[in-house]
């Protein structure tokens, strides 16, 4: 049995929440090389490279896998906001057993859904971490009653915008998964007016918390300091460089000079096998990539005229963002509607019920897709 002793640097899992416009976005945007997956649309004022906003939980968990399966494509994952991709989740849940919220489930069904389907997402991103990617999480903040059992009396306290049943709790959840958790709120101080005998407020200045507090939760493993300005120069020594092989070196990242006019590049042995794309990629490229490692050389059977055919525009933005992102075409989903015997061949997806488009071609997308792939596979 191998045993294993001393530090292991790797890549980090990171949480970052607090309240509304405090600069998460532009926190996270300073990790190595990241790459966002923007489920409210907060990076629109800031220069970074995301994905087009995902319209469905199906879409965004496309958007993770494609980061796991694409070699060098990002150095940080970013999914901002974790809160926003929690109610695409329980909008696909509550779509698929036709309910209008979690409430309608009996025995809170519906909570044990969301918490079951967000920690594959987890689980997912901790493959994506492994792979030497960090990965970010950010959410926003909401004030919380407490009461502590041995204690009397209530008191307020800031907890992550998330599900936090009893028995399933999506918050608690993602705070262990997380490697630190980082609060970051206005720092101000109260200061009575020898006049008037009343406080009035004053400061204001940024501030995150790595430790835990009565009146909120944060860790980290680095030995930081409980409170620190909310500047990412803070925790930037605790990332490392993460290489190839999922490990992380315990220098920070240094900068590449690029080569002198005239000269070739000469790739390292450790570097050779993954370069990170200069360029951002379009989702018609993303779709373009991961429609091609699905190909299996085996003959298709649609035509370069189905192939080019556009997405009607009368389909739900959640589906055309899943067609869109894995290449599908209007014509493959008909085929296996049909063949499945619920709607005839020739009858548009536009047309299709709305229960049917919501809770099987969206809510059931995985096995929608698996059945495309294995008509893509049939010969003539």
């Amino acid at each position: 049995m191998k045993i294993i002793s001393g530090i292991r640097p790797k890549a980090i899992k990171a949480v970052v929440y607090g309240p509304e416009g405090i600069g998460k976005t532009t926190f996270a945007s300073q990790f190595p090389d990241p790459l966002f997956i923007d489920t409210e649309g907060s990076t629109a004022f800031i220069d970074v490279r995301r994905f087009a906003k995902p319209a469905s939980w199906p879409n965004l968990l496309d958007q993770v896998k494609y980061v796991h399966d694409t070699v060098g494509v990002c150095k940080t994952l970013v999914i901002d906001t974790a809160d926003w991709a929690e109610r695409l989740c329980v909008q696909c849940i509550c779509d698929k057993y036709n309910k209008d919220g979690l409430e309608g489930f009996d025995y809170g069904r519906g909570y044990t859904y969301v918490y079951e389907a967000f920690g594959r997402l987890l689980n997912l991103l901790t493959e994506v971490n492994e792979q030497g990617i960090h990965t970010v999480l950010t959410a926003h903040a909401s004030m919380t009653r407490c009461e502590q059992p041995e204690e009397f009396g209530t008191f307020d306290r800031w907890e992550l915008k998330l599900i936090n049943s009893p028995k399933c709790s999506v918050s608690k959840m993602v705070k262990e998964w997380s490697d630190i958790l980082l609060f970051a709120n206005y720092k101000t101080l109260l200061v009575k007016d020898d006049k008037t005998k009343k406080n009035k407020a004053q400061g204001g200045k940024r501030m995150m918390y790595t430790t835990h507090h009565p009146c909120w939760d944060a860790k980290n493993r680095h030995g930081l300091a409980d409170e620190l300005p909310f500047d990412f120069s803070e925790i930037a020594p605790c990332l490392g460089s993460p290489s190839a092989n999922g490990a992380a070196a315990t220098a920070p990242a240094q900068k590449r000079e690029p080569p002198a006019p005239g000269a070739a590049a000469q790739p390292s042995a450790s570097t050779a096998a993954q370069t990170p794309s200069p360029e951002p990629q379009t989702s018609g490229q993303i779709a373009m990539d991961i429609a091609a490692k699905q190909e299996t050389g085996a003959p298709d059977r649609f035509t370069d005229v189905d192939r080019r055919e556009p997405l009607p525009l009368e389909l739900p933005e959640a589906l055309r963002g899943l067609m869109e992102n894995n290449n599908v075409t209007e014509a493959e989903i008909r085929l296996v509607v049909s063949e499945k015997g619920y709607f005839p061949l020739d009858m548009p997806v536009k047309d299709y019920p709305h229960d049917f488009i919501q809770g099987v071609l969206i809510g059931a997308w995985e096995q929608v897709f698996q059945m495309i792939r294995d008509e893509r596979q049939v010969p003539f």
